[in-house]
């Protein structure tokens, strides 16, 4: 995913994507997956692989992560 693509996520082809959940999920299938595409990250519901996924920039991805780490993420 280059920065100059806005293609829509369902227009991305994750076929081979390899996909990961989080070590610290449970057992509820309220999780998330994610996979390395290119220069970004895709995130797709664990309970429904048949929606699109997000698309995330690694910057934007490594933002997110350390907001939810600081537990700010409901904060601007």
């Amino acid at each position: 995913m280059s920065t100059n693509d806005r293609r829509p996520a369902h227009e991305v082809d994750l076929s081979g994507a390899a996909w990961r959940k989080s070590s610290y999920s449970s057992g509820n299938g309220a999780c998330v997956e994610v996979a390395a595409i290119g220069s970004g990250v895709a995130v797709r519901d664990s309970k429904d692989r048949s929606k699109p996924a997000l698309l995330l920039h690694t910057g934007q991805w490594d933002a997110f992560v350390e907001r939810v780490a600081r537990g700010s993420l409901g904060q601007p």
